[in-house]
Protein backbone atom coordinates (compact mmCIF):
# COMPACT_ATOMS: atom_id res chain seq x y z
CA UNK A 1 0.00 0.00 0.00
CA UNK A 2 3.02 2.21 0.92
CA UNK A 3 5.14 1.74 -2.73
CA UNK A 4 1.10 2.28 -4.60
CA UNK A 5 1.00 6.08 -2.45
CA UNK A 6 4.85 6.52 -3.04
CA UNK A 7 4.32 5.64 -6.74
CA UNK A 8 1.34 7.29 -7.16
CA UNK A 9 2.65 10.99 -5.76
CA UNK A 10 5.67 10.40 -8.03
CA UNK A 11 3.08 11.06 -11.23
CA UNK A 12 1.10 13.58 -9.23
CA UNK A 13 4.20 15.43 -8.33
CA UNK A 14 4.92 15.87 -12.07
CA UNK A 15 1.79 17.11 -12.94
CA UNK A 16 1.51 19.79 -10.32
CA UNK A 17 4.57 21.17 -11.40
CA UNK A 18 3.66 21.24 -14.71
CA UNK A 19 0.86 23.00 -13.50
CA UNK A 20 2.89 25.34 -11.68
CA UNK A 21 5.20 26.15 -14.80
CA UNK A 22 1.59 26.79 -17.08
CA UNK A 23 0.67 29.29 -14.17
CA UNK A 24 4.26 30.59 -14.35
CA UNK A 25 3.97 32.10 -18.16
CA UNK A 26 0.11 32.12 -18.12
CA UNK A 27 0.95 35.22 -15.56
CA UNK A 28 2.96 36.65 -18.77
CA UNK A 29 -0.10 37.15 -21.52
CA UNK A 30 -2.47 38.57 -18.92
CA UNK A 31 -2.77 42.35 -18.31
CA UNK A 32 -5.56 42.74 -15.99
CA UNK A 33 -3.73 42.95 -12.00
CA UNK A 34 -6.74 40.75 -10.20
CA UNK A 35 -6.16 38.02 -12.79
CA UNK A 36 -2.16 37.78 -12.15
CA UNK A 37 -3.00 37.92 -8.92
CA UNK A 38 -5.60 34.55 -8.82
CA UNK A 39 -2.66 33.34 -10.84
CA UNK A 40 -0.51 33.73 -8.19
CA UNK A 41 -2.62 32.17 -5.63
CA UNK A 42 -3.17 29.02 -7.29
CA UNK A 43 0.45 28.98 -7.71
CA UNK A 44 0.77 28.78 -4.09
CA UNK A 45 -1.17 26.04 -3.48
CA UNK A 46 0.29 23.86 -6.30
CA UNK A 47 3.64 24.37 -3.96
CA UNK A 48 2.51 23.50 -0.95
CA UNK A 49 0.70 20.47 -2.47
CA UNK A 50 3.84 19.26 -4.19
CA UNK A 51 5.96 20.15 -0.81
CA UNK A 52 3.54 18.25 1.15
CA UNK A 53 3.63 15.49 -0.76
CA UNK A 54 6.95 14.92 -1.25
CA UNK A 55 7.59 14.81 2.59
CA UNK A 56 5.07 12.26 2.58
CA UNK A 57 7.49 10.18 0.30
CA UNK A 58 10.51 11.17 2.23
CA UNK A 59 8.63 10.21 6.07
CA UNK A 60 7.55 6.91 4.80
CA UNK A 61 11.15 6.32 3.82
CA UNK A 62 13.34 7.57 6.60
CA UNK A 63 10.66 7.06 9.14
CA UNK A 64 12.69 9.65 11.14
CA UNK A 65 11.04 11.62 13.52
CA UNK A 66 12.71 14.99 12.54
CA UNK A 67 11.08 15.28 9.54
CA UNK A 68 7.91 16.49 10.11
CA UNK A 69 9.54 19.49 12.48
CA UNK A 70 11.69 20.51 9.70
CA UNK A 71 8.35 20.33 6.99
CA UNK A 72 6.49 22.56 9.52
CA UNK A 73 9.36 25.17 9.61
CA UNK A 74 9.36 25.08 6.29
CA UNK A 75 5.89 25.84 5.93
CA UNK A 76 5.88 28.63 8.43
CA UNK A 77 8.68 30.34 6.66
CA UNK A 78 7.16 30.14 3.46
CA UNK A 79 3.56 31.33 4.53
CA UNK A 80 5.13 34.28 6.97
CA UNK A 81 8.00 35.26 3.90
CA UNK A 82 4.78 35.46 1.65
CA UNK A 83 2.54 36.95 3.08
CA UNK A 84 4.99 39.43 4.75
CA UNK A 85 6.67 40.39 1.15
CA UNK A 86 2.66 41.22 0.09
CA UNK A 87 1.94 43.27 3.34
CA UNK A 88 5.32 45.37 3.45
CA UNK A 89 5.22 45.94 -0.35
CA UNK A 90 2.27 46.65 -1.90
CA UNK A 91 3.23 46.70 -5.50
CA UNK A 92 5.84 43.32 -4.94
CA UNK A 93 5.98 40.75 -7.99
CA UNK A 94 4.10 38.09 -6.48
CA UNK A 95 5.73 35.62 -9.26
CA UNK A 96 9.40 36.26 -8.51
CA UNK A 97 8.39 35.79 -5.06
CA UNK A 98 6.21 32.68 -5.68
CA UNK A 99 9.04 31.64 -8.52
CA UNK A 100 12.08 32.11 -5.71
CA UNK A 101 9.99 29.73 -3.28
CA UNK A 102 9.26 27.24 -5.49
CA UNK A 103 13.04 26.73 -5.94
CA UNK A 104 13.82 27.16 -2.52
CA UNK A 105 11.01 24.43 -1.96
CA UNK A 106 12.84 21.78 -5.23
CA UNK A 107 16.10 22.50 -3.08
CA UNK A 108 15.00 21.50 0.65
CA UNK A 109 13.15 18.43 -1.10
CA UNK A 110 16.50 17.03 -2.81
CA UNK A 111 18.87 17.74 -0.12
CA UNK A 112 16.78 16.82 2.50
CA UNK A 113 16.67 13.29 0.61
CA UNK A 114 20.24 13.25 -0.11
CA UNK A 115 21.63 14.96 3.50
CA UNK A 116 19.35 16.08 6.34
CA UNK A 117 21.93 17.99 8.39
CA UNK A 118 23.14 20.13 4.92
CA UNK A 119 19.33 20.58 4.29
CA UNK A 120 18.72 21.65 8.11
CA UNK A 121 21.85 23.96 7.75
CA UNK A 122 20.26 25.34 4.09
CA UNK A 123 17.41 25.96 5.80
CA UNK A 124 19.06 27.87 8.68
CA UNK A 125 20.64 30.33 6.02
CA UNK A 126 17.80 30.88 3.92
CA UNK A 127 15.90 32.24 7.14
CA UNK A 128 18.77 34.50 7.60
CA UNK A 129 18.93 35.46 3.90
CA UNK A 130 15.46 36.23 3.99
CA UNK A 131 15.62 38.54 6.88
CA UNK A 132 18.67 40.06 5.88
CA UNK A 133 17.70 41.17 2.11
CA UNK A 134 14.31 42.02 3.90
CA UNK A 135 15.10 45.79 3.57
CA UNK A 136 16.57 46.14 -0.18
CA UNK A 137 13.32 46.71 -2.14
CA UNK A 138 12.52 49.62 0.36
CA UNK A 139 16.52 51.10 -0.20
CA UNK A 140 16.25 50.97 -3.85
CA UNK A 141 12.92 52.95 -3.61
CA UNK A 142 14.46 55.60 -2.20
CA UNK A 143 18.09 55.13 -2.68
CA UNK A 144 18.95 57.53 -6.18
CA UNK A 145 22.71 57.96 -4.84
CA UNK A 146 23.60 54.45 -5.33
CA UNK A 147 24.14 55.53 -8.74
CA UNK A 148 26.70 57.96 -7.29
CA UNK A 149 29.75 55.73 -5.99
CA UNK A 150 31.05 53.60 -8.75
CA UNK A 151 34.32 53.13 -7.74
CA UNK A 152 33.21 51.64 -3.72
CA UNK A 153 31.78 48.99 -6.34
CA UNK A 154 34.72 48.64 -8.48
CA UNK A 155 37.55 48.82 -6.15
CA UNK A 156 35.53 47.10 -3.22
CA UNK A 157 34.92 44.15 -5.96
CA UNK A 158 38.86 43.90 -6.39
CA UNK A 159 40.30 44.23 -3.03
CA UNK A 160 37.80 41.14 -1.97
CA UNK A 161 38.51 39.03 -4.73
CA UNK A 162 42.72 39.59 -4.04
CA UNK A 163 42.17 39.23 -0.52
CA UNK A 164 40.79 35.52 -1.60
CA UNK A 165 43.61 35.17 -3.71
CA UNK A 166 45.97 35.78 -0.98
CA UNK A 167 44.31 34.09 2.01
CA UNK A 168 41.33 32.06 0.98
CA UNK A 169 40.68 28.46 1.10
CA UNK A 170 41.34 26.37 -1.65
CA UNK A 171 38.49 23.94 -3.03
CA UNK A 172 38.87 21.61 -5.58
CA UNK A 173 41.72 23.48 -6.71
CA UNK A 174 40.31 27.08 -6.58
CA UNK A 175 40.78 29.65 -4.04
CA UNK A 176 37.06 30.59 -3.14
CA UNK A 177 36.23 31.66 0.32
CA UNK A 178 36.86 32.47 3.59
CA UNK A 179 36.02 29.96 6.92
CA UNK A 180 33.92 31.40 9.49
CA UNK A 181 32.85 29.26 12.24
CA UNK A 182 31.83 26.22 10.50
CA UNK A 183 30.40 28.30 7.29
CA UNK A 184 32.26 29.15 4.12
CA UNK A 185 31.83 32.90 2.79
CA UNK A 186 32.51 32.91 -0.60
CA UNK A 187 33.31 36.77 -1.78
CA UNK A 188 33.27 36.53 -5.80
CA UNK A 189 29.58 36.03 -4.89
CA UNK A 190 28.71 39.15 -3.79
CA UNK A 191 31.33 40.71 -5.65
CA UNK A 192 29.20 39.55 -9.28
CA UNK A 193 26.53 41.65 -7.62
CA UNK A 194 28.95 44.97 -7.12
CA UNK A 195 30.75 44.03 -10.48
CA UNK A 196 27.21 44.88 -12.17
CA UNK A 197 26.74 48.00 -9.91
CA UNK A 198 30.26 49.49 -11.26
CA UNK A 199 29.67 48.79 -14.85
CA UNK A 200 25.87 50.19 -14.63
CA UNK A 201 26.83 53.35 -13.15
CA UNK A 202 30.00 53.71 -15.28
CA UNK A 203 28.17 53.46 -18.43
CA UNK A 204 24.75 55.76 -16.79
CA UNK A 205 27.38 58.67 -16.83
CA UNK A 206 28.97 57.92 -20.29
CA UNK A 207 29.40 55.47 -23.05
CA UNK A 208 32.27 57.26 -24.43
CA UNK A 209 35.55 55.70 -25.99
CA UNK A 210 37.56 56.43 -22.75
CA UNK A 211 34.81 55.28 -20.31
CA UNK A 212 34.75 52.00 -22.60
CA UNK A 213 38.38 51.67 -22.10
CA UNK A 214 38.48 52.61 -18.41
CA UNK A 215 35.79 49.96 -17.59
CA UNK A 216 37.01 47.29 -19.33
CA UNK A 217 40.32 48.12 -17.73
CA UNK A 218 38.94 47.51 -14.60
CA UNK A 219 36.34 44.72 -15.48
CA UNK A 220 40.11 43.02 -17.00
CA UNK A 221 41.32 43.28 -13.30
CA UNK A 222 38.52 41.83 -11.82
CA UNK A 223 38.38 38.86 -14.02
CA UNK A 224 42.01 38.52 -13.94
CA UNK A 225 42.16 37.68 -10.09
CA UNK A 226 39.61 35.03 -10.69
CA UNK A 227 41.83 33.48 -13.48
CA UNK A 228 44.45 33.60 -10.91
CA UNK A 229 42.69 31.95 -8.20
CA UNK A 230 41.50 29.43 -10.84
CA UNK A 231 37.84 30.18 -10.07
CA UNK A 232 37.23 29.81 -13.97
CA UNK A 233 33.25 29.74 -13.27
CA UNK A 234 32.86 33.06 -11.95
CA UNK A 235 35.48 34.59 -14.42
CA UNK A 236 33.39 33.51 -16.93
CA UNK A 237 30.57 34.57 -15.63
CA UNK A 238 32.19 38.18 -15.09
CA UNK A 239 33.40 38.26 -18.88
CA UNK A 240 29.99 37.46 -20.53
CA UNK A 241 27.53 39.66 -18.30
CA UNK A 242 30.50 42.51 -19.14
CA UNK A 243 30.21 41.98 -22.73
CA UNK A 244 26.52 42.23 -22.98
CA UNK A 245 26.32 45.30 -20.58
CA UNK A 246 29.05 46.94 -22.75
CA UNK A 247 26.47 46.42 -25.97
CA UNK A 248 23.39 47.10 -24.78
CA UNK A 249 24.75 50.50 -23.15
CA UNK A 250 26.37 51.52 -26.22
CA UNK A 251 24.04 49.83 -28.98
CA UNK A 252 28.10 48.83 -30.57
CA UNK A 253 27.77 45.46 -32.44
CA UNK A 254 31.78 45.62 -32.95
CA UNK A 255 31.87 45.45 -29.01
CA UNK A 256 30.17 42.36 -29.08
CA UNK A 257 32.22 40.68 -31.74
CA UNK A 258 34.99 41.87 -30.01
CA UNK A 259 34.10 40.20 -26.71
CA UNK A 260 33.28 36.67 -28.81
CA UNK A 261 36.24 36.96 -29.99
CA UNK A 262 38.47 37.61 -26.88
CA UNK A 263 36.59 35.43 -25.18
CA UNK A 264 37.47 32.31 -27.33
CA UNK A 265 41.21 33.36 -27.63
CA UNK A 266 41.22 33.36 -23.35
CA UNK A 267 39.66 30.19 -23.29
CA UNK A 268 42.39 29.09 -25.57
CA UNK A 269 45.01 30.35 -23.28
CA UNK A 270 43.66 29.11 -19.91
CA UNK A 271 43.21 25.63 -21.46
CA UNK A 272 47.27 25.59 -22.40
CA UNK A 273 48.07 27.36 -18.70
CA UNK A 274 46.01 25.38 -16.21
CA UNK A 275 46.09 21.43 -15.75
CA UNK A 276 42.64 21.24 -14.01
CA UNK A 277 41.08 23.00 -16.74
CA UNK A 278 42.50 21.02 -18.97
CA UNK A 279 41.44 17.75 -16.90
CA UNK A 280 37.73 19.20 -16.91
CA UNK A 281 37.85 19.62 -20.91
CA UNK A 282 39.33 16.13 -21.26
CA UNK A 283 36.25 14.47 -18.92
CA UNK A 284 33.60 16.04 -21.11
CA UNK A 285 34.98 15.39 -24.40
CA UNK A 286 35.43 11.81 -23.51
CA UNK A 287 34.34 10.60 -19.79
CA UNK A 288 33.81 6.69 -20.45
CA UNK A 289 37.57 7.10 -21.10
CA UNK A 290 38.36 7.45 -17.59
CA UNK A 291 35.06 6.53 -15.99
CA UNK A 292 36.77 5.38 -12.46
CA UNK A 293 39.08 8.17 -12.48
CA UNK A 294 39.10 11.90 -14.29
CA UNK A 295 35.16 11.18 -16.06
CA UNK A 296 33.73 9.16 -12.66
CA UNK A 297 31.42 12.79 -11.56
CA UNK A 298 30.18 13.48 -15.85
CA UNK A 299 29.57 9.75 -16.12
CA UNK A 300 27.60 9.58 -13.12
CA UNK A 301 25.71 12.25 -13.63
CA UNK A 302 24.94 11.15 -17.36
CA UNK A 303 23.81 7.53 -15.69
CA UNK A 304 21.24 9.22 -13.21
CA UNK A 305 19.68 11.36 -15.55
CA UNK A 306 19.14 8.16 -17.84
CA UNK A 307 17.84 6.17 -15.44
CA UNK A 308 15.39 8.64 -14.26
CA UNK A 309 13.83 8.85 -17.90
CA UNK A 310 10.89 11.62 -18.22
CA UNK A 311 9.34 10.26 -15.09
CA UNK A 312 11.84 9.90 -12.36
CA UNK A 313 12.12 6.59 -10.27
CA UNK A 314 10.78 8.31 -6.95
CA UNK A 315 12.65 9.50 -4.14
CA UNK A 316 14.92 7.46 -2.57
CA UNK A 317 14.23 4.94 -5.25
CA UNK A 318 17.94 6.43 -7.04
CA UNK A 319 21.56 6.90 -5.81
CA UNK A 320 22.27 10.10 -6.03
CA UNK A 321 24.90 9.90 -3.52
CA UNK A 322 27.13 8.34 -5.95
CA UNK A 323 27.62 11.88 -7.82
CA UNK A 324 30.62 13.39 -6.31
CA UNK A 325 29.35 17.10 -4.67
CA UNK A 326 25.66 16.24 -6.29
CA UNK A 327 24.32 18.61 -3.17
CA UNK A 328 25.95 21.30 -5.18
CA UNK A 329 27.06 21.76 -8.28
CA UNK A 330 25.03 18.27 -9.68
CA UNK A 331 21.82 18.76 -7.81
CA UNK A 332 19.58 19.41 -11.51
CA UNK A 333 21.63 15.86 -12.14
CA UNK A 334 19.52 14.05 -8.90
CA UNK A 335 16.27 15.95 -9.40
CA UNK A 336 16.46 14.21 -13.03
CA UNK A 337 17.08 10.99 -11.87
CA UNK A 338 14.31 10.41 -9.12
CA UNK A 339 11.87 13.01 -10.40
CA UNK A 340 12.47 12.95 -13.92
CA UNK A 341 13.45 14.99 -17.25
CA UNK A 342 9.16 16.21 -17.12
CA UNK A 343 10.16 17.82 -13.41
CA UNK A 344 13.65 19.05 -14.34
CA UNK A 345 12.77 20.66 -17.70
CA UNK A 346 10.03 22.52 -15.72
CA UNK A 347 12.46 23.74 -12.94
CA UNK A 348 14.25 25.41 -15.73
CA UNK A 349 11.23 26.99 -17.07
CA UNK A 350 10.59 27.78 -14.02
CA UNK A 351 14.45 29.81 -13.74
CA UNK A 352 13.80 31.04 -17.38
CA UNK A 353 10.53 32.65 -15.90
CA UNK A 354 12.52 34.79 -13.79
CA UNK A 355 14.79 35.83 -16.05
CA UNK A 356 11.61 36.66 -18.57
CA UNK A 357 10.90 38.61 -15.67
CA UNK A 358 14.39 40.30 -14.98
CA UNK A 359 14.13 41.41 -18.87
CA UNK A 360 10.99 42.86 -19.07
CA UNK A 361 11.14 44.76 -15.87
CA UNK A 362 15.20 46.21 -17.39
CA UNK A 363 12.50 46.96 -20.72
CA UNK A 364 9.81 49.20 -18.52
CA UNK A 365 13.21 51.19 -16.42
CA UNK A 366 13.40 54.17 -18.50
CA UNK A 367 16.49 55.57 -16.36
CA UNK A 368 19.78 53.95 -17.94
CA UNK A 369 21.20 53.19 -14.50
CA UNK A 370 18.31 50.89 -13.40
CA UNK A 371 17.83 49.41 -16.62
CA UNK A 372 21.50 48.27 -16.95
CA UNK A 373 21.44 46.80 -13.38
CA UNK A 374 18.23 44.86 -14.08
CA UNK A 375 19.72 43.69 -17.36
CA UNK A 376 23.28 42.76 -15.79
CA UNK A 377 21.78 41.07 -12.75
CA UNK A 378 19.40 38.52 -15.02
CA UNK A 379 22.21 38.16 -17.16
CA UNK A 380 24.28 36.87 -14.73
CA UNK A 381 21.45 34.77 -13.49
CA UNK A 382 20.75 33.09 -16.38
CA UNK A 383 24.07 32.05 -17.12
CA UNK A 384 24.66 30.32 -13.77
CA UNK A 385 21.65 28.39 -14.72
CA UNK A 386 23.57 27.88 -18.39
CA UNK A 387 26.54 26.98 -16.41
CA UNK A 388 25.52 24.38 -14.11
CA UNK A 389 22.70 22.65 -16.54
CA UNK A 390 24.85 22.92 -19.38
CA UNK A 391 28.00 21.44 -17.31
CA UNK A 392 25.31 18.56 -15.63
CA UNK A 393 24.08 17.16 -19.03
CA UNK A 394 27.63 17.46 -20.68
CA UNK A 395 26.74 20.40 -23.28
CA UNK A 396 29.73 22.11 -21.75
CA UNK A 397 32.97 21.12 -19.51
CA UNK A 398 31.67 21.38 -15.86
CA UNK A 399 32.70 25.03 -14.18
CA UNK A 400 31.62 24.37 -10.62
CA UNK A 401 28.53 26.44 -10.47
CA UNK A 402 26.04 26.06 -8.43
CA UNK A 403 22.31 26.24 -9.56
CA UNK A 404 20.62 29.38 -7.86
CA UNK A 405 18.19 28.42 -4.87
CA UNK A 406 18.34 24.93 -5.42
CA UNK A 407 22.09 23.84 -4.93
CA UNK A 408 23.61 23.80 -1.31
CA UNK A 409 25.74 26.97 -0.37
CA UNK A 410 25.10 29.40 1.69
CA UNK A 411 26.77 32.59 -0.47
CA UNK A 412 25.56 31.35 -3.19
CA UNK A 413 21.89 31.54 -1.80
CA UNK A 414 22.42 34.92 0.22
CA UNK A 415 23.80 37.20 -3.24
CA UNK A 416 20.53 35.20 -5.00
CA UNK A 417 18.47 36.63 -2.47
CA UNK A 418 20.24 40.47 -2.96
CA UNK A 419 19.71 39.94 -6.80
CA UNK A 420 15.86 39.12 -6.26
CA UNK A 421 15.36 41.81 -3.48
CA UNK A 422 17.06 44.28 -6.04
CA UNK A 423 15.05 43.36 -8.77
CA UNK A 424 12.25 43.71 -6.50
CA UNK A 425 13.00 47.35 -5.66
CA UNK A 426 13.10 47.76 -9.51
CA UNK A 427 9.86 46.61 -9.98
CA UNK A 428 8.52 47.93 -7.14
CA UNK A 429 9.57 51.47 -7.99
CA UNK A 430 8.33 51.26 -11.61
CA UNK A 431 5.11 50.17 -10.39
CA UNK A 432 4.40 53.39 -8.33
CA UNK A 433 5.42 55.22 -10.81
CA UNK A 434 3.00 54.22 -13.23
CA UNK A 435 0.27 54.44 -10.35
CA UNK A 436 1.22 58.35 -9.66
CA UNK A 437 0.67 59.13 -13.35
CA UNK A 438 -2.58 57.30 -13.60
CA UNK A 439 -3.27 58.96 -10.60
CA UNK A 440 -2.39 62.50 -12.00
CA UNK A 441 -4.09 61.59 -15.29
Amino acid sequence: MINLIIDASRYLMILLIAIYTYFNFRVFSTKDQWKKNRICRKQNLVMFLIHLLAYIIIWFETKDERILAFYLAQVLFFVIYIFLYRFFYRNVSRLLVNNMCMLLTIGFIMLTRISFDRAMKQFVIVAAAALITWIIPFVIDRVWQLSKIPWVYGIGGIVLLFLVFIAGNSSYGAQLSFGVGGFSFQPSEFVKISYVFFIATMFYRSTSFKTVLLVTGIASLHILILVVSKDLGSALILFVTYVFMLFVATGNWLYLFAGAGGGTLASLLAFQLFGHVRTRVAAWSNPWSDIAGKGYQITQSLFAIGTGGWFGMGLYQGMPRKIPVVEKDFIFAAVSEELGAVFALCLLFICLGCFLQFMMIAGRMQAVFYKLIAFGLGTIYIIQVFLTVGGVTKFIPSTGVTLPLVSYGGSSVLSTFVIFGIIQGLYILKRNEEEEEEYED
